[in-house]
């Protein structure tokens, strides 16, 4: 598939920005744009509710050897899901039900690193693999790592997602752009944009 695909056109589109969260019942479209930062996709099918987040984190690297709970990523992760996961639960999903699609951690900037420490996507993509383990919430797809940032579009009718690579040349733009709340990103990013669309079923 070489563009969005035609029935996606008629849904309602939500936007998610970096440190945000998307949560609905009704088939909507939800999207972001990832580079080093990890979106979930977290839904319940048997209730039909589903949400987006999209983790926002500060510092690019981290100590390998600090515990994943008390670091700065693993504390502002934990409060990430948990938002989305309460925020489902008020929409009636039961946590039983949980299945998880994940997305990003890329290496969008490479950086002269010592031995200890990890780059902000290595981290990223660390923590969501350790709490969906931990919380026994079943992962559906994992889309992680890499050095190329991403589109991500998430049917909540379907729980399809749509991934697309985005162009190398607009990737240093979008790492310096992920930490902060941008509101036209999305729409610049179409001139950008590179690949064939690649679908999470």
């Amino acid at each position: 598939m070489n563009s969005e695909q035609p029935d996606l056109l008629h849904l309602p589109k939500i936007v998610v920005h970096p440190g945000e969260q998307a949560v609905t019942a009704e088939p909507s479209l939800i999207t972001t744009l990832l580079g080093s930062c990890i979106a979930v996709c977290l839904y319940d099918p048997v209730n039909k509710v589903a949400g987006m987040n999209h983790f926002l984190l500060a510092n690019r690297r981290y100590a390998k050897d600090i515990p994943m709970p008390i670091s700065e990523a693993g504390r502002y992760g934990i409060n990430a899901m948990e938002l989305l996961i309460n925020a489902l639960l008020k929409k009636g999903a039961e946590r039983k039900y949980f299945k998880a699609k994940v997305f990003g951690g890329a290496a969008v900037i490479q950086l002269d690193v010592q031995d200890n420490f990890m780059c902000v996507g290595d981290v990223n993509a660390r923590f969501i693999k350790e709490f969906l383990n931990t919380e026994k919430i079943a992962t559906e797809s994992m889309d992680i790592g890499g050095t190329q940032g991403r589109v991500i579009k998430f049917r909540t009718d379907t729980y399809a997602v749509y991934r697309r690579f985005i162009k190398n040349t607009a990737e240093v733009a979008l790492e310096k752009n992920e930490h902060s709340f941008w509101q036209n990103k999305l729409e610049e990013n179409k001139k950008s944009e590179s690949g064939t669309i690649f679908l999470f079923n």
